[in-house]
């Protein structure tokens, strides 16, 4: 049986840590996850328009491996620039891959729409930098959720959406986490009602603790935003401390998006960039036996994360779970 770890955040797994960053002008921000040596790293995209910085170095087949950081902005383009503010960051500290004396610390980032969320953005100077350095010097064991860092101005149909987290620990000993701003085009409620689309994977009431929805039609179309502004993309992190290669971590991508699709309806749209990374600080030794565990955990625990996002989220443009249910 799965249990959550002691905080219920992605930073379960010993020796990531996790920092926010964000600006309530502009309504939008940053979330990143590092560690303090580099580690295995992958990714999976499924949504039609995603926005991506350094993930084709992320393929099994290329040269590099680890990374030293992974990132979630707001921003859509623009706030991929939050990766060169932290990557300047960690070059300062003395961190990045060797190449022949010089550091150069490889950040791959993955961005969301919300651009349209009534936020300031007629900024001269792009904001995104030095959020991504504020939180880099922000990260610890604990930070946010809801309105935090990447998903302070997320939105999904009808709710706002939110930052996300979620752990389980594993009979094998393993420990799973999951990281997620909830931006989607779909709805992570059943209906107009109060209960989640993820509620048959809730451990304990983590997001109100109201089961699944007495009743549904599971034929008809839910929400989405397409009645209005097609700001959208759900970002995610799945980690591990399992001693994954990048082949075996981009799997754990891949099974990892199960859970988005249990958690937001619909998912993986051609109007959202849904994406997740992997990360894997390689302290436990796994057997073939243990990856089919690994995969399921990913799975529970991002959709675990999802709904975690919206519940804890605040109203903004929409209203918030706790303000119209709570």
């Amino acid at each position: 049986m799965m249990r959550p770890g002691p905080r219920n955040l992605i930073t379960d797994v010993a020796g990531f840590v996790v920092g926010n960053a964000d600006d309530a002008r502009l309504r939008s921000g940053v979330t990143v996850l590092t560690a303090d040596r580099p580690f295995t790293a992958a990714v999976h995209v499924m949504g039609g328009a995603p926005g991506t910085r350094e993930t084709d170095l992320l393929a099994p087949d290329k040269s590099v491996q680890q990374v030293d950081a992974l990132v979630l902005s707001g921003g859509s383009a623009l706030g991929l620039s939050a990766a060169s503010g932290l990557a300047d960051a960690l070059r300062a500290a003395g961190r990045g891959y060797d190449v022949g004396g010089q550091r150069v610390p490889i950040v791959p980032a993955a961005i969301l729409f919300d651009l349209l969320n009534g936020g300031d953005k007629d900024w001269a100077e792009n904001p995104y930098p030095a959020l991504g350095r504020a939180a880099l010097a922000a990260a610890g064991d604990s930070f946010g959720l809801g309105s935090a860092g990447a998903g302070l101005g997320a939105t999904t149909a009808g709710l706002m959406g939110g930052l996300g987290s979620a752990s389980a620990v594993l009979p094998s000993g393993h420990t799973v986490g999951a990281l997620v701003a909830v931006n989607a085009l779909g709805s992570a409620t059943v209906g107009e009602g109060p209960h989640f689309w993820a509620a048959p994977w809730e451990l304990g009431d983590e997001f109100g603790g109201r089961g699944p929805a007495p009743a549904h039609d599971p034929a008809e179309m839910p929400r989405t935003k397409l009645a209005g502004p097609r700001e959208a993309t759900t970002i995610a992190i799945v980690a591990t401390d399992a001693d994954l290669t990048q082949a075996q971590a981009q799997r754990l991508a891949t099974a990892a998006h199960d859970g988005m699709a249990r958690a937001l309806v619909p998912s993986h749209t051609p109007m959202d960039g849904d994406l997740v990374f992997a990360a894997s600080t390689g302290a436990r030794p796994v057997g073939d036996a243990d990856l089919l565990g690994l995969g399921h955990a990913a799975a529970c625990a991002l959709a675990r994360a999802i709904a975690r996002g919206v519940y804890n989220a605040r109203p903004g443009i929409l209203p918030a779970w706790q303000s119209a249910f709570g």
